[in-house]
């Protein structure tokens, strides 16, 4: 059974980190990533997510994100809980994966569907995968439904079901579907905690019952994200819900377009590292890096 102190840890703001990687080597850049990480607990957020979309997860071998998992439980406090991405195209790699990283110091992962069979495999066949894992995990798992990359739209129906497995602990919900979510908290068992992907629904999600968001945007702008927390939680909806309309504009005209990529250029002009992203991924042309500049400047972050 999943450990319930964590279980009631986890919700709020949890950043989905990025991955700093060397400029000039490509390698991973290990300084900047515990700075990073420094400057995101120091600013009182509740969760780190690593490995996700946005810390270009796919793209990392499995020695580094075990590398990286030991380097981020050195410096995240251990009442911040620490979650890596595990999914993968196999169960057994997901098994592997998951359980490698849990030896490194991990709280719980966030598992996505195998993407590149899971469009073709059945309910059943996902519910197997997902009870595998969460069989083999020493961990609590977090289903991630990223369904932009993984081409995988997981039903409510199912998601109930992956989400009743003993050590199945709630879900993240990517899909930018306000509707989905409604239709997840519905179908999920009491105590799933719920959390939304997408930093233009935070508001909304949280009006449905979500326990959090896991977003990009609380990455440049933790404070704020933090603030819409805790003015919905003291019934301050109207303070909430103002401050959401400048999280709407950042992720609209930051995250959607631009997404890893993005978030690691408006880091770079709030003075936390950035850097490149990993091939096939490229930096911003000039036009759409002064667009995230201005996009910065005029939510007052830089």
């Amino acid at each position: 059974m999943p450990d319930a102190a964590l279980a009631n840890r986890l919700g709020g703001v949890f950043l989905p980190v990025t991955t700093p990687f060397d400029a000039v080597t490509g390698e991973l850049a290990p300084v900047s990533f515990r700075d990073n990480l420094r400057r995101w607990t120091d600013a009182g957020v509740d969760g780190i997510v690593l490995f996700g979309s946005t810390g270009e997860g796919p793209l990392l071998d499995e020695d580094e994100k075990t590398r990286l998992t030991s380097w981020a439980r050195e410096v995240v406090p251990a009442g911040v809980p620490l979650i890596v991405g595990s999914g993968m195209d196999s169960t057994r790699a997901a098994i592997r994966v998951t359980q490698t990283l849990a030896r490194q110091g991990a709280d719980a992962a966030l598992v996505h569907p195998p993407p590149y069979f899971g469009p073709a495999l059945s309910p059943a066949a996902l519910l197997d995968h997902y009870r595998a894992v969460a069989d083999a995990s020493p961990v609590p798992i977090i289903v991630y439904h990223m369904p932009k990359y993984t081409k995988v739209i997981l039903d409510a129906g199912l998601m109930g079901e992956i989400t009743r497995h003993p050590n199945v602990v709630g879900f993240k919900d990517s899909s930018g579907d306000i509707k989905r979510f409604a239709e997840f908290t519905e179908s999920c068992a009491s105590d799933c905690r719920m959390f939304v992907g997408s930093g233009a629904l935070f508001y909304t999600a949280l009006e449905l019952g979500a326990d959090g968001g896991i977003l990009a945007i609380a990455l440049i702008a933790p404070a704020e994200c933090l603030e819409v927390t805790r003015r919905f939680r003291a019934g301050d909806k109207q303070g909430a819900g103002g401050l959401q309309e400048k999280l709407t504009t950042i992720h609209r005209e930051i995250v959607v377009p631009f997404g890893a990529v993005g978030v690691k250029t408006a880091m770079d002009r709030i003075g936390m590292v950035g850097g490149p992203p990993r091939p096939p991924l490229r930096p911003l042309g000039d036009k759409d890096a002064r667009q995230v500049a201005r996009v910065v400047k005029d939510a007052g972050l830089a």
